[in-house]
């Protein structure tokens, strides 16, 4: 006999994990610790699981995906928007983390969301930098406008801290590519993305942290994942205007401003960004077309291992089928 699917849910707190289990509907909590971890695998092991899901939390769901990993358990991490919906979907509106649990176990059974390998520990630390330096770039933009605005009597303290702030984003800017050149694939690889006009340091550590699909999946496919893939509002006879939604927004932001260089130094992008507004596009528009072209240039670039100077860019339009 075959043995019967079962899908897991896992709602990650910051003391707690609440799982829960379909179809049979069994639920515990464990303590999020490293005894309740070793239960938790210990448990699911002998469950043997078709698939185990959690949501993305802050980085909180990282220990745990990785010591079921460990023990190869099928882990998926999906996006709360996502599972929030399906749960209204269903006509769960309450929330708690039981709730949320048995919600998670639910969307694993009816959807099955791909199976992605998680990144591993280099890959870990590497998006925890890229991380910091994005909340690094937000406070001294805020810091930065309150400037404008400020009394004379504070004025001094914000200046100070801005210029703490810009001491630590350049350590933090060295410590990236320190992390980026002690690894021999990731330097091959920033070195290969580097090689396109418009892509730098930012960029291409953001790629390497935010989006290690890159080269793996096709062109449409990885447009999608990051955000970039128009999407159709057709109802009928009507016609709805192709909007972007969804995505990896650290990723979709960074590409954003390396396309914005590359419409005024990209031997490709920028003759298809100038083509587009003569046709009518709105800025807006062609500017986000443009961003889904060097992604899918990028994807294939990386696919083929080939830099910017020898790279066939047919590859791009054939990646993109």
């Amino acid at each position: 006999m075959t043995r019967p699917e079962v899908y897991v849910g896992i709602d990650v707190a910051k003391d707690q994990l609440q799982v829960a289990l379909r179809p049979s509907g069994e639920q515990w909590p464990v303590s999020y610790d490293r005894p309740g971890l070793e239960e938790l695998t210990k448990r699911l092991r002998t469950v043997k699981p078709t698939m185990v899901v959690l949501e993305a939390t802050a980085g909180m769901e990282t220990p745990v995906a990785a010591a079921l990993a460990a023990i190869k358990l099928p882990v998926v991490i999906v996006n709360p928007r996502q599972v929030r919906q399906f749960a209204r979907a269903t006509g769960r509106l309450a929330k708690t983390d039981a709730i949320d649990a048995q919600v998670l176990a639910q969307f694993a059974q009816a959807v099955e969301p791909p199976l992605r390998p998680l990144p591993d520990a280099a890959t870990q630390q590497l998006n925890a930098l890229v991380t910091r330096r994005h909340q690094l770039v937000e406070i001294l933009a805020a810091e930065k406008n309150r400037l404008g605005q400020a009394a004379e009597s504070v004025r001094t303290d914000i200046q100070e801290h801005i210029r703490w702030l810009e001491r630590r984003l350049a350590e933090l800017d060295r410590d990236l590519a320190a992390a980026v050149h002690q690894s021999p694939i990731w330097r091959e690889r920033d070195n290969l993305l580097r090689s396109a006009p418009g892509v730098g340091p930012v960029l291409s550590t953001t790629l390497l942290a935010n989006l290690p699909e890159l080269g793996r999946l096709n062109g449409k496919q990885i447009a999608a994942l990051v955000g970039v893939a128009p999407l159709n509002r057709d109802s009928g006879r009507f016609r709805g205007k192709r909007t972007i939604w969804g995505g990896r927004a650290r990723v979709r932001t960074a590409l954003y401003m390396g396309t914005l260089v590359a419409t005024r130094c990209n031997p490709v992008i920028r003759p298809f960004y100038q083509r587009l507004l003569a046709a009518g596009k709105p800025k807006k528009v062609a500017l986000t077309a443009c961003m889904r072209k060097l992604v899918t240039i990028l994807n294939a670039m990386v696919r083929s291992q080939s830099s910017w100077q020898i790279t066939d860019l047919t590859l791009a339009r054939q990646d993109s089928c």
